[in-house]
């Protein structure tokens, strides 16, 4: 008997009541297949499908063609290839390491006006030195982080080269990293917080969100994941999705009374507790487009998702939360994010305490 579909295709109906049939694979974008399954057409989207989203599978590009052997180009292509650590990394993170190698590609090598019109793609990995690194990093000088980025994701091709001996040294190792004085996403303020929570009352999916990321701490990509059956006996108790192939987090946090009081009254799914207006489960990307809008409806154009996580940290380190705890509660592996808001609530207790010390109407003792 001719099975309905073959392996990883699923059907999907859309808002018009359309049956559609898409290529569906764990960990990859769903892929649209046209015509009736079994059929040639169809069989020979599905094979190209399939061999899009192996692995080991890299697309030629039609303007430059196959790289040539032992360029940087060549070697970029081996790592997205070989490379265990790249394979093993979250989707997001592979697509973000690959835009900052690729975007190296068609930068010029010379400083001098490029009169050779050589570029980085075709330059030979065995005269790639310190000072290229160091030039493609300054090209980027007008924004720090996505400068130290080009030197990060440079020095994890070199060191996975130097391990799978394609290459005897790495010369980004020596690039040192611009100091950058930003501090991240905006830090919602308790403020902000009650100002979402009169726009988005109980009941909505924003107030449910805000709720999920503030007294529990998680992540959006945590958030969007999250449903009843992580409930057990009035704790939540997950593994974190960010990290989850490499190092993965078992976080279990008690559900306080304020998160249980909005997913009670909260129309929730059965697997995950936020859900669109079609009732499927969020994506990642989906839902910060949403909050993002839900933000701007209660006129916090500056505020975002990433900032929640950041303010529960906060509002847990000036309540005396210790660097542990913080760790437990926020599934940091490392102390040194812990570290920094335990500091920082430190020096707010400190310079509160000492403030009075400048005043000059102090007592002070008569001669």
């Amino acid at each position: 008997m001719v099975r309905r579909l073959p392996k990883y295709c699923v059907e999907d109906t859309d808002r018009y009541g359309n049956i559609r049939v898409y290529f569906r694979k764990a960990g990859h974008p769903k892929t649209r297949l046209t015509g009736i399954p079994w059929t040639d057409e169809f069989m020979e989207q599905y094979k190209a499908a399939l061999q899009a989203q192996r692995p080991d599978c890299i697309a030629p590009d039609p303007a430059r063609g196959l790289p040539q052997p032992g360029t940087w180009r060549w070697l970029c292509v081996e790592y997205f290839r070989r490379c265990a650590t790249y394979l093993r990394m979250d989707q997001s993170t592979r697509e973000a390491y690959r835009r900052i190698l690729e975007g190296t590609f068609e930068e010029p090598i010379s400083t001098q006006g490029n009169a050779s019109g050589l570029k980085f793609a075709g330059l030979p990995v065995t005269r790639m030195t310190t000072k290229h690194v160091r030039a493609l990093r300054d090209r980027k000088i007008e924004a720090p982080e996505a400068a130290n980025s080009r030197v990060k994701t440079i020095r994890s091709v070199f060191k996975w080269a130097l391990d799978d001996e394609l290459t005897a040294n790495n010369p980004a190792a020596a690039v040192t990293y611009f100091r950058s004085s930003s501090t991240g996403h905006h830090t919602w303020t308790v403020e902000e917080v009650r100002k979402f929570e009169e726009t988005h009352p109980i009941g909505t999916n924003a107030r449910l969100a805000m709720a999920l990321m503030l007294y529990a701490g998680v992540r959006r990509s945590d958030a969007v994941r999250l449903g009843r059956q992580h409930l057990v006996d009035g704790w939540l108790r997950f593994t974190a999705f960010k990290n989850r192939n490499r190092s993965p987090v078992s976080i279990e946090l008690p559900v306080l009374p304020e998160l249980q009081r909005v997913i009670d009254g909260s129309k929730t799914g059965n697997l995950t507790f936020l859900i669109t207006h079609q009732h499927r489960p969020y994506t990642a990307k989906g839902f910060s487009g949403q909050f993002r809008k839900w933000c701007d409806d209660a006129g916090l154009n500056h505020c975002s998702a990433h900032g929640v996580r950041k303010a529960g940290a906060t509002i847990a380190a000036e309540n005396g939360a210790t660097e542990k705890q913080l760790m437990a509660i926020f599934g940091w592996s490392e102390a040194k994010m812990a570290a920094h808001y335990t500091r920082k609530a430190q020096r707010r207790k400190l310079a509160g305490a000492a403030m009075g010390l400048i005043s000059m109407s102090q007592d002070r003792p008569k001669k």
